[in-house]
This record gives structure tokens, C-alpha cells and sequence, in this order.
């Protein structure tokens, strides 16, 4: 069963009294074991991965010829979902990988080659004789190689197309872009496509500057912010709904419509912290790495190392003539993991965050080693265009340069988020916390309603069960019950 608890995941008034509730609670549990046992949640409980409902999707499936964009994340109760679908007779056909690769062992930008998967000792088993699969193997398509997209070639003996990848939430991570083009691809060629749902473990923030079109690129490619809070299959909806699959007129105006369903997670809230069951990508290895993620990525833009080429990538901050702390640490070549890291067996002192309380997007880092820098007469801003293209602006930049603030630069974009959290709010699948209502009605295309009763032993408003998803009034895009 896969760990969540409740968390402090925002910084809304409701914080404090969250975190008072959950000492009170803990407190009640050492007096009253019995209660705190009736408390638990139960197995109807559990959080189910959009993949793990095989009951709600296989129907779809069955007797078509399933293309899957996945990697090494793309798990069934510990199983790929490759293998999973196999067993259950699912004909697969093909196979579509993002950056670091199908099994997640390429370093951060490295091309990939396309490849083939065996699968022919998968092919004797008695269990897979409905399935009529003759392929002795499945293509591999790197969709981080020649090109990024799934080209009419790769996808000529593909009838459906599933993506299922463990996103982190950030917009610079690029899986969100190749979902992006594999649905583009899906428009194009008149494909279906089903987006397999999973839990953001940064799900609980929106922040950062949103992304301005003129720095659009492969590491953002959506008007979203930094860290904009939804899951893949919410994001799936934003794009489509959107438009922003079509890039002219021509393609606006298309005759080609996709056609799009998700798979919603169950029992899932934005607010629960989930732990994820592997890596995402080769150098974050786990959840400290994660949650440091969003604030630790702008140094890939500086000569400042953030661990790459260590067993804690991005968990320590060094450098190897400009420091901020005691912390030692030497960047060495792991394959798969790190090839040639930045300051490659140099000496580098710095900090180590591991035990850092901070979480969402904390700017305290990346100022703090601007000034350093500044004061030592050094260029912190080596790949300028880079990190403005990470920060979606320029803005940022600029605002460092200045001297300003962490406070006077996260107000410069407030209003922006604010217009963002109303734009999204018609794709959210499910609620932040039960007592935050989700209200569309200045949205007339798209409207949402609340499905389910709150738990009755819910105190102050925060319920200590989960509410169930919230119910679009687009309910042909939702694989699962209506009700």
C-alpha cells in the first residue's frame, strides 16, 4: 500500500490550524486506541493509480492495437505496466519512451536511440493466447532522440495511445511536453489517447512566474506557473481544452479533433503527501530530491553544482571556489546517472539540504548564492538564455540582478497565479481540502460540481477522509463511474 499522510502542503490560513489539528489527533490516539483505530483509513481507502484500475480501462483496450508512452515509473502494484497489460490480453504494439528512456538509465539530456523490447518468452505463456499477439518484440520509440513527437510512421500500427508517466509537478520536468506531443501526434493521425492518472507529490503549491511565450521551449511549453499544482491528466484536459495543441490557424481550424479520455486516481487529494514507489528520473532518487526540485533546478543554469554526480542529487548546493557553508562533496561520473556532472572530480563546498524543512519554491537558495557570487566578482548567470527559459521570463533575472527581495519578487507575480488558479479551476479533478469548494460558475463553457458527502467526523472543516472527484459536466472525457 502506498504511504500518505496529511501534510502542510500550502501556505493559506488554514495551515496552523491543520498542523494543531494533527497534534490534537495524534495526542487522542495515545489516550484512545480504539478510536484511533476506527480512524484509519480503510483498504476502500487506499490510493489507486489510474493504471491500477484495469477494470474501469481494459474495455477501451481490448482488441485494439495500444501504442504506450511510459518509462520506468509506469508501475501496476510493483509491475510495469507493459507486462501488465500483456497478461491481462492487452495487445501491445508499441512503445514510446521520454527523457532518460524507457528504463530510466539516460542522463539528464542525453539522446536516446530507439530501440526494441523482447517479448517472446512473454508470448508462450498460456495465459496470453486470447491476446493474439505474434510480435516476437515491440518497437521502442525514443521521443528524446531524432524527434520528439510520434511520427505517422510509428504510430501506422497503433489504434490507441496510452500515456502513463509519474510527473513531479514542475513545468520545466519534461514529461508534460512529450505528453504534450504525443497528444498532438494522437490529434493528428485520429487516435484515441488515455491518460492514466498519478498523484503530483508537489501538488500542493502553485507558484513561480507563469511562462511567457516568447521563452516557450521543450522545458516549458504551457502558460502555466513553475509549479502549477495539477496531475498529467488535469494538464491533459488544460491543454486540450485550451487549444494549445494547435500552433496555426490551420491546425485550429482542423477537422481533426482528439479525442481524449483519463483515468482518474482514486481516493487522491492535493493536500495528502505521496510518497513516490520509484524514481522519476535518475537523479531524483527520492522524496527529499523531489521536493528540493523546483528551488534547486535554476542552478542547472549557473556554475553552482546541486549534487548531480553524488548519491544525493539535487539535496546539496557547492562549488568549488565560491562557497556557502562546510559541507564537502566531489561530482564523479555514474553511468545512467550522470556522465560528465558540472565541476567533474573537483573538491566543491557548499551546503547540504537534507534536513531542510523548505518545500514548493523557495527562492532563499538561488539569492543567497547570487550574492555570494556577486561579492566575490565572479558571473553567476552562465547560460543566461537557459535560465530564463527555466523561469519561463526574464523577469526573475532582472529582479535578481536589482537586489530584490524574495517577498518583493514572489508579489510581482501574485496577480498572475491568481488569474491562473481561475483558469485552471474548470480541469481540477479533485479538491484541495474539503472545506475549499470548488466555484466554476464564471466559467460557462466548462462547469465542475462537487460529487459525495464531506465525513461526518471531519473537525473545523478538515475532513480526515477523503472526498470523492469532482465531477465534470464533460463526463465523456472520464473513464470510470458517473456518479
Amino acid at each position: 500500500m502506498r504511504e500518505y499522510k496529511i501534510e502542510k502542503t500550502d501556505n493559506d490560513s488554514d495551515s496552523l490550524m491543520k498542523r494543531v489539528l494533527l497534534f490534537c489527533l495524534s495526542f487522542l490516539a495515545l489516550l484512545f486506541p480504539a478510536y484511533a483505530a476506527d480512524m484509519q483509513f480503510s483498504n476502500d481507502d487506499k490510493i489507486q493509480v489510474g493504471a491500477e484500475q484495469i477494470e474501469l480501462y481494459r474495455p477501451l483496450l481490448v482488441g485494439k492495437r495500444v501504442g504506450l508512452v511510459v518509462n520506468q515509473s509506469s508501475l501496476v502494484n510493483g509491475e510495469h505496466l507493459v507486462d501488465y497489460l500483456l497478461q491481462n490480453n492487452i495487445l501491445v504494439t508499441a512503445i514510446f519512451s521520454p527523457e532518460h528512456g524507457f528504463k530510466g538509465n539516460y542522463s539528464a539530456g542525453k539522446k536516446i536511440d530507439s530501440s526494441q523490447l523482447n517479448i517472446e518468452s512473454k508470448n508462450k505463456r498460456k495465459d496470453l493466447k486470447e491476446s493474439n499477439h505474434s510480435l516476437k518484440t515491440i518497437p521502442i520509440y525514443s521521443l528524446y532522440g531524432k524527434n520528439k513527437q510520434p511520427t505517422a510512421d510509428q504510430l501506422s500500427n497503433v489504434d490507441l495511445l496510452v500515456f502513463d508517466i509519474q510527473d513531479v509537478g514542475v513545468r520545466f520536468y519534461t514529461y508534460i511536453s512529450s505528453m504534450h506531443y504525443a497528444m498532438k501526434s494522437a490529434k493528428q493521425s485520429s487516435i484515441p489517447m488515455i491518460t492514466f492518472d498519478r498523484p503530483n507529490p508537489n501538488g500542493g503549491w502553485v507558484d513561480g512566474p507563469v511562462l511567457e511565450s516568447e521563452f516557450r521551449s521543450f522545458v516549458g511549453m504551457h502558460s502555466i506557473p513553475l509549479l502549477h499544482g495539477m496531475t498529467v491528466a488535469e494538464l491533459a484536459l488544460m491543454i486540450m481544452k485550451e487549444g494549445w495543441l494547435d500552433t496555426s490557424e490551420d491546425e485550429a481550424s482542423s477537422a481533426h479533433k482528439l479525442n481524449l479520455k483519463v483515468v482518474p486516481v482514486k481516493n487522491y487529494q492535493r493536500w495528502l503527501t505521496y510518497s513516490l514507489p520509484i524514481p522519476p528520473s535518475p537523479n531524483l532518487p527520492n522524496d527529499i530530491a523531489v521536493s528540493l526540485y523546483p528551488s534547486l533546478a535554476f542552478f542547472e543554469a549557473t556554475p553552482v553544482s546541486i549534487g548531480r554526480g553524488t548519491d544525493f542529487p539535487f539535496q546539496v548546493i557547492g562549488h568549488n571556489k565560491v562557497s556557502i557553508g562546510q559541507f564537502e562533496f566531489t561530482p564523479r561520473s555514474i553511468k545512467g546517472v550522470s556522465d560528465n556532472p558540472k565541476l567533474l572530480g573537483q573538491k566543491v563546498t557548499g551546503q547540504d539540504l537534507r534536513q531542510s524543512q523548505f518545500s514548493g519554491l523557495s527562492l532563499a537558495p538561488l539569492l543567497a548564492w547570487h550574492d555570494k557570487f556577486q561579492r566575490a566578482g565572479k558571473v553567476f548567470f552562465t547560460r543566461a538564455r537557459f535560465f530564463d527559459q527555466l523561469a519561463g521570463t526574464a523577469k526573475l533575472r532582472m529582479q535578481i540582478l536589482s537586489g530584490n527581495n524574495e517577498k518583493e519578487i514572489k508579489a510581482s507575480w501574485q496577480q498572475q497565479l491568481n488569474d491562473f488558479k481561475e483558469r485552471r479551476k474548470p480541469y481540477l479533478l479533485y479538491s484541495d481540502t474539503t472545506n475549499e469548494p470548488i466555484d466554476t460558475a464564471s466559467h460557462n463553457h466548462n462547469k465542475l460540481r462537487r460529487q459525495g458527502a464531506v465525513d461526518s467526523r471531519s473537525t473545523n472543516n478538515i475532513s480526515l477522509k477523503k472526498v470523492n472527484l469532482l465531477q465534470p459536466i464533460w463526463a465523456e472525457y472520464i473513464v470510470g463511474p458517473k456518479k
